[in-house]
């Protein structure tokens, strides 16, 4: 018998640019009923993922307190790294 896994819609960002993700994630988080939603930076590099997902947690945070952030990475370097920064709103798959 198949199992079926449940399929996780991430939010794909055509940036490598750290400033441009942010701007679209905060317009996006804005404009967006997104209480929960699920982001793939996988394809940015450690600096600039762990800059894209502290700062645009906090600004999910601030509309949705009980809301949550999964981030899709590609090492568990950031993760690492942001552990300092955690408001508790996000999570880490790689």
């Amino acid at each position: 018998m198949q199992q079926l896994l449940p399929q996780i819609n991430y939010i794909k960002l055509n940036t490598y640019s750290s400033n441009s993700a942010v701007e679209y994630l905060n317009d996006y988080i804005e404009n967006n009923n997104c209480k929960n939603m699920s982001v793939d930076i996988s394809l940015m590099n450690v600096i600039d993922s762990c800059y894209v997902a502290s700062i645009c947690s906090a600004k999910h945070y601030t509309k949705y307190p009980d809301g949550r952030i999964l981030w899709k990475i590609s090492s568990e370097l950031v993760k690492e790294l942001n552990r300092d920064l955690s408001i508790g709103n996000e999570e880490y798959i790689v």
